[in-house]
């Protein structure tokens, strides 16, 4: 297949890269085999308009599927009394297969819708509804990465939510591996991953059982790291060290494992996190009501960190990967002025600030990097997941050729893009929301 149009996108963070009318030649397997400017009256499959731009499609690195129905709903509590008011007793509910295959037939299209093509969920601790999660990205086309929740611990986890034992979780588990890894045999779009809740919902047993199926299978991770002040100070009361390092005890800290907010990491534990190849999940909107702290996005990334974006669905109010780049801006700037007149001299935290060529770069290839997939940047050998936007100036986006250079025109694409601005989703090649 040949598509042609201008490409806007962010190889680094600090650049934004701009293709004028170019032609993408994707192979059978939806791999891009190559990029080139476009010919005079060359013929191509898809010519897109000049009113209508290319971008890589966005990699949210950390939803909690069975969390959708609660989108955009009580945020009023600390995130401890938050799971157990909200969002436990509604997770539990996918113990009913039927209910949850009716919210993952409402969620993924709806992400897809949102330029979301590849997702990296939580699913909850019922192996038919996990595996129903993994068969409905399958379906619609969504590349995924989905994991059984894993939580036995009795203080951190209600009676009635919960894995039975520490082994019964472990068997859990690998029994969903397997039945993803067979689900993603053929297509490659699914792929399992572990997910131990975090230290808080599971025991020591669990989270060293969880470890060693790591090892074993070679299957990525997924988990929380010290995401506020209640998570953070749990563990080093229960473990005595911080979470990251918990967590590397525990053998879940290896290369691609996803992490989740890690507000309160030291530069200990980003030390440890940059040697295991791990990378974290930054979730600016959830991270303002829940993490008592401002990621430091720019000072990990200068270290080395890999970092990628994340809606935290529930946690954060929209499923839109724009509004987390948006966001993510706006926190670096509260962070690098400091939010309380009242304190002088220290307000803010010198040269946090970031901007939209980076927070869409970890949209993007940033994502794409802590996963260890071959997407985020539409380029030779890459798979081809692609947005088509739209710039005319009878738009959503209120682009006006005299005024917005490509600069700013990607700033508004990435600012204000949502549903009414993607015209086409791709994923792997293949259409999977909207129209050519």
């Amino acid at each position: 297949m040949l598509i042609r149009s201008t490409i806007l996108q962010t190889p680094t963070r600090r650049r934004l890269e701009v293709l004028e009318d170019h032609v993408i030649e994707i192979d059978d397997h939806g791999v891009i085999s190559s990029m080139r400017p476009g010919e005079p009256d060359e013929t191509v499959d898809v010519q897109l308009p000049a009113s209508v731009v290319l971008v890589p499609g966005m990699i949210d690195t950390h939803i909690h599927a069975p969390q959708w129905p609660q989108l955009g709903t009580g945020l009023d509590l600390p995130l401890d009394e938050w799971l157990f008011a909200n969002t436990f007793p509604l997770e539990a509910r996918c113990v009913d297969e039927g209910y949850a295959r009716r919210v993952w037939r409402s969620m993924v299209p709806t992400l897809l819708a949102n330029g979301t093509t590849t997702a990296v969920y939580y699913g909850s601790t019922h192996e038919p509804a996990t595996i129903a999660l993994a068969e409905q990205c399958l379906a619609s086309g969504q590349r995924a990465f989905v994991g059984r929740v894993a939580m036995d611990h009795p203080d951190g986890t209600p009676e009635y939510y919960r894995d039975a034992s520490a082994d019964q979780s472990v068997a859990a588990t690998a029994r969903v591996i397997d039945a993803v890894h067979e689900l993603g045999r053929s297509s490659g779009l699914v792929a399992p991953i572990i997910t131990p809740r975090f230290i808080p919902a599971c025991t020591d047993a669990s989270l060293a059982g969880h470890g060693e199926l790591a090892e074993a299978t070679g299957v990525r991770i997924q988990t929380h790291c010290s995401e506020g002040d209640w998570q953070h100070g749990h563990v080093l009361d229960r473990c005595g060290m911080n979470d990251a390092s918990a967590l590397d005890r525990f053998g879940l800290l290896a290369e691609h494992t996803v992490l989740a907010h890690a507000t309160h990491l030291d530069d200990d534990d980003r030390r440890l996190l940059i040697d295991r190849g791990a990378g974290i999940a930054h979730c600016p909107l959830s991270n303002s009501y829940f993490a008592n702290a401002v990621f430091p996005l720019r000072r990990n990334l200068d270290a080395g960190l890999r970092v990628g974006l994340g809606t935290d669905i529930a946690g954060g109010s929209t499923a839109s990967m724009f509004a987390q780049c948006d966001h993510a801006v706006t926190v670096s700037r509260m962070l690098e002025d400091g939010v309380d007149v009242t304190v002088q001299n220290q307000r803010g935290v010198a040269d946090s600030r970031v901007d939209v060529v980076t927070t869409f770069f970890l949209a993007t290839k940033g994502g794409a990097d802590v996963l260890g997939i071959n997407a985020g940047l539409l380029a030779p050998g890459n798979v081809f997941d692609a947005l088509a936007i739209d710039i005319s100036a009878e738009g959503p986006l209120g682009i006006m050729a005299e005024i917005d250079d490509w600069d700013r025109t990607f700033e508004k694409l990435v600012r204000r893009g949502s549903p009414a601005s993607i015209r086409t989703v791709w994923v792997n090649g293949r259409l999977v929301s909207g129209a050519t």
